[in-house]
């Protein structure tokens, strides 16, 4: 298949890229083009118009800030992975980019494509939630700024209006708390079919963020025991709250056991 007939536009800057959206409802940003040029040909996407916005190197950065770290959105998933900075205040979420996809993929994809398409297998809008992040939306009416946990909605359905551009991610850099990681997929690069983030806080306190399994990233706060038996019985009493797209015994099963190996690598980082 190919593309219905488009136009195409290719902003420098910002105040262009955000311009072009607000002139044409129809138009959709493209980065990395992942998952909007399958889409695409498959004509399940028929935009009127790419606003291409890889020329834009304004949305290219990592940087501290005096609340945590910036991303901007056209950082690549490898550079996350590889971020000296992001290793030692993220370090979650360097080892979650480097489970995106494949080589290839990572080097092309960017945060904001990824953040915006909110694919529920995704690894990137679950460590969002999970590490409490904010998202900055522009448009050119002004900015808004979303807790990543209000930004999904459902489904591949996110906050973000047609005429606004995903330009940056505020994540604050935890303190008296790590976080683990865990997914599991057939093949390596393959989608998760399960996957968790787990924080562990000097108090007791701790969260589950759980993807792959439902429709979006699902965050769950509560006090996980460390014994493991009493642990295990927890996380399956509430996997059996979420509500898997398929295979609901499975997917619960495959929660907890993510959860569970997500929970030993946010203790492993305390040791």
């Amino acid at each position: 298949m190919k593309p219905v007939a488009f136009a195409y536009e290719r902003p420098t800057v910002l105040t262009d890229a955000l311009r072009l959206l607000a002139e044409d409802g129809d138009a959709k940003v493209i980065a990395g083009g992942q998952s909007l040029i399958p889409m695409m040909n498959f004509r399940l996407s028929r935009p009127a118009k790419l606003v291409d916005i890889n020329q834009v190197k304004e949305l290219s950065y990592i940087r501290t800030t005096d609340s945590g770290v910036a991303l901007g959105a056209l950082v690549r998933h490898q550079e996350l992975h590889e971020s000296p900075l992001v290793r030692e205040l993220l370090p979650v979420l360097a080892d979650a980019a480097g489970e995106v996809g494949h080589w290839a993929i990572r080097t092309r994809g960017t945060l904001g494509g990824s953040l915006t398409h909110a694919d529920p297998a995704s690894e990137l809008p679950a460590a969002m939630v999970a590490l409490r992040a904010t998202l900055e939306l522009q448009s050119v009416d002004g900015t808004r700024m979303v807790p990543a946990e209000e930004f999904y909605l459902g489904l591949l359905t996110t906050d973000i209006q047609p005429s606004e551009l995903l330009t940056a991610v505020h994540i604050p850099v935890p303190s008296g708390t790590s976080y683990g990681f865990a997914e599991f997929a057939r093949r390596p690069g393959d989608f998760a079919l399960a996957g968790a983030f787990v924080a562990v806080a000097d108090n007791g306190a701790s969260a589950v963020t759980w993807f792959g399994v439902s429709g979006g990233p699902e965050r769950r706060e509560l006090e996980l025991p460390a014994d493991e038996t009493a642990r295990r019985q927890l996380l399956v009493e509430l996997a059996q709250e979420l509500d898997p797209l398929s295979e609901p015994e499975y997917r619960r099963q495959l929660a907890v056991e993510v959860a569970e190996a997500a929970y030993q690598n946010a203790r492993g980082r305390r040791a």
